[in-house]
């Protein structure tokens, strides 16, 4: 009990001190001029943020003023987790209401529409009750979905939402690859460059801050996506000049033994051939410095967004939601990256803020608010559209967030569920208590009051088999099977290879649909597409001999290159180009 207070009043202690240096903008937070309108929603998400931030007190060298402000202003959930540890299902789960075990989307290589192809996002949702839905960045997994937004940045033509970001052209920088199996993102370096000059974040938080400026002559739902602290770790060098190698901590959860009492199913999610090769390459403190320089990066940019906020005429009716889609590993268990039930990894920023007058909470939200309740991505469907007036009946098992915004401190009999990759394994979260249960067998319990960085699995006490015992009955009961994509039907032409330099420009039209990419050269290629601007953007690499299914539409101009850095206008290296025609076709990549 003193520990859970102790937790309680550090994070309150934070947000309240935070608080101090913006009382104009606790101030600034009046009743909006039409008691009767429906107030705008700017909503806010990080990519692969665990809870290295100020107010969550995750790594003592976490710099967020921005994020620490914010939290001063409204409600900090401390104990929030994501639907699933990867940002496909998390991040669709999170805009359909959805979780994983009702839609039967588990993972990243599943396509959200070939899985959910009539699911309704919340941009949608909104505008079809009056809002102009808009957003900028990246929201879902690497694709725009268009048909559910007014407007994008980039064009929602596109299906891409990267804006042109600034790399290093000789890749990669610190952290040679290991080989095919390792992620060719994973490295990290400063960038000699501008924030402006980096572009990417910087022009998603410009973006949505112009909107944020103006007038407008309906409600607003505004998705702002951060796609920092997401890999490669590149941006500018003023943010890692903050954190000089020679003053980096490590993770405060490392433990060197820490799989010693894991199930054999913990054991094999834990180490990963990427943390090895990190340490065995001396980069373990420099790829902390990079991850602690890519959270304050993008600590800058939602910063940037916040004072467009604040600047605006649009500040007193605006509900802010800042969440991000799941954690990360840096040395925890013994693993680099996601995809575990570990609290690493499931356990996420959820800020809130709420004006006075808002249909769903007359009062507000009180600044400087703390939640220790267990709470779910999943819910902030409910959460929206009941905050602005034009709620849904939903799910009991993710239900509406409002409650705990409306008293922080009130009872709440649910449970945080974060799904793995398989149906049946999952992560279950209470106040307390930590459950992981895996399919194949297996279990681990932890006490998170006393075990924050659960070192210590306790599911094998006979104490404790009563408590393993109520956390089951809390879980799901049916976990829907994994919804593969499957029986896609291909033309039996093959698209033609061209060869000419430069490729044309993209002018994607009409709805989309899935080709494969067959590498059938005995090297690696890369994959570009090349967007109405005559710029390339890096889809994928596709190894010899391999596959690759991109979905995309028609009038589309794919890129086959041998170098992973897109060549210029003048400098053209590529094997070839395809032009998308109608339908789902085979496009084969042949020597020229």
């Amino acid at each position: 009990m003193l520990e859970r207070f102790t937790a309680h009043w550090f994070a309150k202690l934070i947000v309240i001190l935070a608080g101090l240096n913006s009382s104009m903008e606790l101030m600034a937070l009046e009743v909006p001029k039409d008691e009767k309108s429906h107030p705008n929603v700017l909503f806010i998400s990080l990519d692969d943020l665990n809870d290295w931030i100020g107010c969550l007190g995750g790594h003592p060298q976490a710099h967020t003023p921005n994020l620490d402000r914010l939290a001063s202003t409204g409600v900090l959930f401390t104990n929030a987790h994501c639907p699933a540890p990867a940002c496909n299902p998390s991040r669709t789960a999170i805009m359909t209401g959805i979780p994983p075990y009702r839609s039967g989307l588990y993972d990243n290589r599943q396509k959200m529409r070939a899985v959910l192809p009539d699911a309704e996002l919340l941009p949608k949702y909104l505008s079809r009750h009056g809002y102009w839905s808009a957003g900028s960045g990246k929201l879902l997994h690497y694709f725009i979905d268009a048909e559910s937004w007014d407007e994008y940045f980039p064009k929602k033509e596109s299906e891409n939402p990267f804006p042109r970001t600034l790399m290093p052209e000789q890749r990669p920088v610190n952290l040679p690859r290991g080989g095919n199996w390792q992620y060719r993102e994973t490295d990290w370096a400063p960038i000699e460059a501008t924030d402006e000059e980096y572009g990417g974040d910087w022009l998603v938080s410009d973006w949505i801050g112009n909107q944020l400026k103006k007038e407008h002559d309906r409600p607003f739902f505004l998705a702002c996506g951060i796609y920092r602290p997401h890999e490669p770790w590149f941006v500018p060098k003023k943010y890692f000049d903050q954190f000089p190698i020679e003053t980096i901590q490590l993770p405060p959860g490392y433990r060197a033994d820490d799989l010693d009492d894991l199930p054999p199913e913990g054991k094999r999610r834990g180490p990963n051939r990427y943390f090895e090769h990190i340490r065995n390459h001396g980069q373990w403190k420099q790829g902390v410095q990079g991850y602690l320089a890519s959270i304050t990066f993008a600590d800058a940019m939602v910063g940037r967004v916040l004072d467009a906020l604040q600047a605006g005429p649009n500040r007193d009716n605006t509900i802010v939601v800042l969440w991000s889609d799941h954690g990360w590993h840096l040395g925890e268990k013994q693993h680099w990256q996601k995809y575990t039930a570990w609290r690493a990894c499931t356990r996420v920023p959820l800020i809130i803020r709420v004006p006075v007058k808002t249909p769903g909470l007359e009062q507000g939200t009180q600044a400087g608010g703390v939640c220790n309740q267990p709470v779910n991505l999943s819910s902030l469907f409910a959460t929206v559209t009941e905050l602005v007036g034009h709620s849904r009946k939903m799910d009991s098992e993710v239900p509406s967030l409002v409650p705990l915004l409306r008293d922080p401190s009130s009872q709440w009999d649910h449970v945080a569920v974060t799904c793995l990759s398989e149906p049946g394994s999952y992560g279950l979260t209470t106040s307390e208590w930590r459950y992981i249960h895996y399919v194949k067998g297996g279990e681990e319990l932890y006490r998170t009051a006393d075990d924050p960085f659960e070192w210590n699995n306790l599911a094998s006490a006979p104490q404790h088999q009563g408590v393993i015992k109520n956390l089951s009955a809390k879980a799901p009961i049916r976990f829907a099977p994994k919804k593969e994509i499957r029986g896609v039907s291909f033309s039996k032409v093959e698209l033609p290879m061209k060869f000419s330099s430069p490729p044309p420009a993209s002018a994607p039209v009409g709805k989309r649909f899935q080709v494969e990419f067959d590498n059938q050269t005995n090297t690696p290629v890369f994959l570009y597409w090349r967007d109405q601007e005559n710029a390339g953007k890096l889809y994928g690499t596709i190894e010899a001999g391999a596959q690759l299914r991109q979905f995309t539409r028609k009038g589309a101009v794919w890129m086959i290159t041998k170098t992973e850095v897109a060549p210029t206008a003048t400098q053209w290296s590529e094997l070839g180009y395809f032009v998308i025609g109608e339908g789902a076709s085979r496009a084969i990549i042949q020597k020229r």
